[in-house]
């Protein structure tokens, strides 16, 4: 089957390819890949940035994030079967969503959103996943709480406005000029103009922030938090709760010593800082696949591009001109 993989860590690392069809474990489903999107974490892994962490081999396949039909189910599979359309994030070690098909753990799966097209799935999982865990599992953010998104035009920004909005928080979002009223219209009660404003200057006393952006912008996002306030990070740098979740004692030294500097400035300023590293997870999916069909939640999609312009899709997210996600779709199948 044709497949995108990653041949050697770098830029230049994902090549399209001809490999073998996957192997469908006892507890696996076989997904047909209608559409799949595109994540920041695709570039990160190609780039090698995980590698200590994971342990990604090359070559493998990129991907993590697809909407598809199950074709053949494992013979320990309970809950799906074939013709089911599904949508997943597959666990780490097991990505591999830009391809013609996927085999993926039943755990790590749920029923499409019925709702939404193909293409609207795939804009969903990764990003919905880390909303949820972020405000619910780690913030557990109530409602009447202060909530601050950075970049709520993007793809991960957006979900997160809307999950905080769903949860009763007050949420600011970060956005450019021309992007005001999209984070407006998604929920957003207080927006900062980040080509004309500083946020930093702007707002104060907030319980939560999710930071997507990293450097600077983390280091002042500490600033606005209330006392004992939380500054959760997508991007880093990792602490030592993540060698836990990755099954790798071994590493907790290092991320303490990785983190050490902003950890140490935000107990100078009396607040906390949590990375998080999503995980996968089929049954909050399922919930989620509820919110997007009831319309308390809805996918932005920015873009879609043809599988065989997957290339192009990932360097257009990294250029930064995505509004939403951008999603790949195989001919005939969107």
């Amino acid at each position: 089957m044709k497949a995108f993989i990653v041949t050697a860590y770098g830029p230049d690392g994902l090549h399209a390819a001809d490999i073998a069809a996957p192997t469908v474990g006892a507890h696996d489903v076989l997904i047909d890949v209608r559409a799949a999107s595109v994540n920041p974490l695709d570039k990160m892994v190609r780039n090698g940035e995980f590698k200590q962490l994971l342990g990604y081999k090359t070559p493998f396949t990129l991907g993590h994030d697809v909407a598809g039909v199950v074709t053949q189910v494992g013979p320990a599979v309970a809950g799906f079967t074939v013709g089911d359309e599904v949508y997943s994030r597959p666990r780490d070690l097991r990505i591999g969503t830009f391809a013609e098909s996927i085999a993926v753990d039943e755990a790590d799966v749920a029923l499409k959103p019925s709702t939404l097209s193909f293409v609207e799935a795939a804009a969903v999982p990764l990003v919905a996943l880390t909303a949820w865990q972020a405000l619910v599992d780690v913030a557990k953010v109530k409602p009447g709480q202060r909530v601050l998104v950075h970049a709520g035009a993007g793809g991960l920004g957006s979900t997160m406005i809307q999950v905080a909005k769903h949860l009763g928080a007050h949420v600011a979002t970060t956005a450019s000029t021309k992007n005001l009223d999209r984070v407006r219209r998604l929920g957003a009660d207080e927006v900062v103009d980040y080509t004309r404003q500083d946020f930093s200057q702007e707002l104060s006393g907030y319980d939560v922030v999710l930071d997507s952006l990293g450097g600077k912008n983390l280091d002042k996002s500490l600033t606005v938090l209330k006392p004992g306030g939380l500054a959760i990070s997508v991007v880093g740098p990792p602490d030592p709760n993540l060698a836990a979740q990755i099954g790798k004692p071994l590493l907790t030294p290092v991320l303490a010593l990785m983190s050490r500097k902003v950890r140490g400035r935000a107990k100078k300023l009396g607040v906390r800082y949590a990375f998080l590293f999503m995980q996968a997870n089929g049954e909050q999916l399922t919930h989620l696949a509820s919110l997007y069909d009831s319309g308390v939640l809805r996918p932005v999609v920015d873009r879609t591009f043809a599988f065989d312009e997957t290339l192009d899709a990932i360097a257009y997210v990294e250029q930064g001109r995505a509004n939403g996600k951008i999603v790949i779709t195989r001919a005939d199948h969107a």
